[in-house]
């Protein structure tokens, strides 16, 4: 396997270090299961997204919640 050096922002590595789901698991691992916000082209694709992001069974979403998904990608896509 190849490895490439980076330079990121603190705040840029904080948002990374803060996504691991484990002391364990590497940065590659959080990279590579990352949401870079593409638009679904599919409504199979978005529902996808959808339980992901609110998880399996849901089937209404409440105004606060998203409003909070609105603001929490407001937030990814804020220049630094």
């Amino acid at each position: 396997m190849k490895f490439k050096t980076i330079m990121l922002a603190e705040d840029a590595y904080q948002i990374l270090k803060e996504a691991k789901r484990s002391p364990r698991e590497s940065f590659s691992s959080v990279v590579r299961r990352g949401s870079w916000d593409e638009p679904a082209e599919t409504m199979g694709e978005l529902y996808d997204r959808l339980i992901v992001e609110f998880g399996p069974g849901k089937s209404e979403v409440t105004d606060e919640e998203l409003e909070l998904s609105r603001r929490m990608h407001a937030e990814r896509k804020r220049p630094s």
